[in-house]
This record gives structure tokens, C-alpha cells and sequence, in this order.
């Protein structure tokens, strides 16, 4: 009847619309189940036991989703710790408890100044995935990065990102990247001292000079494409 298919339609929109949107789950979560309960009260009580049954299915589908996000987060981080395995930065990961997928958030998390978060921009060079490591308060200039690539900026898409670098956005950084990943410096990074580059999750970072980010980031040199 309609009343089923509501519930399928809604139930469908809730998942497809927001299963990835990780910083955001536990709001979400909350929203559909108050705007579920107020569908519930609607009608009699075959159409409430409908609705509560959808509930139930959608928390046991949303505690294993918040699982398997778990498991894909600390299996990203643990590929950078072991790229960091026998070096000068082994056991050097920062975790944080609050989310760190952002500027903003990662300069809170690590009590530090937004500039000195480095932050890893993904772009499509014809087919070639590329990244660029700029500091955190820069923005690419089109211009520049025209001259220095002869192609205009073209990004990653969001939900492609994970499949040609490696690292699901939030946690994306230069070290333990698909093969075939061509690594540049912004010239933007060389007025601090040490940066904060992610490490492969969400809520973990790195600190590192100057000279480790040209060490261990595998770079093919620096450019100068921001402003």
C-alpha cells in the first residue's frame, strides 16, 4: 500500500543520502529517527508497526556501518604506520578523540595554527591522480597551477578519492599512496618550521620538518600553484 512504499522510499533516501557523509553520522542518525517517530504517530497501529520495524532495521544497519568505518579508519592509519616502520618517525602518529578532517578541526585537535596543518589536494592531471601539499591557509591560484601543470585544476571528485589515492577524504596525506601517485610541495609550506600533514584517518596527523615532508613524501619536487 502507500503507506509501505512511503517507507521504503524514506527509508532508502536515509541511508543512500548520508551512509558517507562520516562527520556528520551522528546527527543525522538523530533526525531520522525523531522525523520516524513523528511518521509513526500518523497512523493506526499496523501503520506504527510498520514504521518502528524500519527503525529498528536502520539502527542495526547503522551501528554496522559505524563498524565497518571503524575497522576501514584504523586499517588506513595502520598502512601509514607501517610506511613510517624502521624511520625517524616510527611511533610518531598524533590520534586525536575529536575529528580532525578539516583545517580548522585539525589545527584544534592539535593545538596548533591552521597554516601549519598540511593539507593534501587531489587532482586529476589528464588521467594521473596527482597531490599537492600546501599549507593550510593557502587556496590554489588557477592561474599558477595552469602554468606550472599546462592543464587547468581539475579535482578529484569527493567520493572517487579514496579509489585513486588510497586515503578516503578526511584522511588523505602523501605517505602509503596508490602506485602511480605523483606528489608535489606547495612552496607555501616552507615558512613554517614543521607542519602537520594527516595520516591516513580522520583523526590523526603527523608532525614533520620541511626536509622530513621532502623525505618521506616520495615528492617529484616543489611548485608554486598557490596564493
Amino acid at each position: 500500500g502507500a503507506g509501505g512504499h512511503d517507507r521504503n522510499i524514506y527509508a532508502a533516501f536515509s541511508i543512500s543520502d548520508y551512509s558517507g557523509q562520516t562527520n556528520h553520522r551522528k546527527s543525522v542518525f538523530s533526525d531520522i529517527m525523531e522525523q520516524t517517530e513523528r511518521f509513526s504517530m500518523r497512523g493506526g497501529s499496523g501503520f506504527r508497526k510498520g514504521w518502528n520495524n524500519m527503525r529498528i532495521s536502520f539502527i542495526i544497519s547503522h551501528k554496522k556501518w559505524h563498524s565497518v568505518q571503524e575497522k576501514e579508519t584504523e586499517m588506513a592509519i595502520d598502512k601509514v604506520r607501517a610506511y613510517f616502520e624502521g624511520t625517524q618517525l616510527e611511533g610518531k602518529i598524533l590520534e586525536a578523540e575529536e575529528s580532525s578532517a578539516t583545517v580548522e578541526l585539525a589545527a584544534q585537535a592539535f593545538h596548533t595554527e591552521p597554516d601549519r596543518i598540511a593539507k593534501s589536494l587531489s587532482f586529476l592531471l589528464e588521467d594521473r591522480p596527482i597531490l599537492v601539499i600546501a599549507s593550510g591557509m593557502s587556496r590554489v591560484d588557477n592561474k599558477k597551477y595552469k602554468e606550472q601543470f599546462q592543464k587547468k585544476a581539475k579535482m578529484i571528485p569527493f567520493d572517487e578519492v579514496e579509489e585513486y589515492i588510497g586515503h578516503a577524504p578526511g584522511g588523505v596525506c602523501p605517505f602509503a599512496v596508490n602506485e602511480g601517485v605523483e606528489v608535489y610541495l606547495d612552496v607555501s609550506l616552507k615558512k613554517h618550521e614543521t607542519v602537520f600533514p594527516a595520516a591516513g584517518s580522520s583523526n590523526s596527523a603527523i608532525e614533520m620538518t620541511i626536509p622530513q615532508m621532502e623525505q618521506f613524501t616520495g615528492s617529484r619536487g616543489w611548485v608554486d600553484v598557490c596564493k
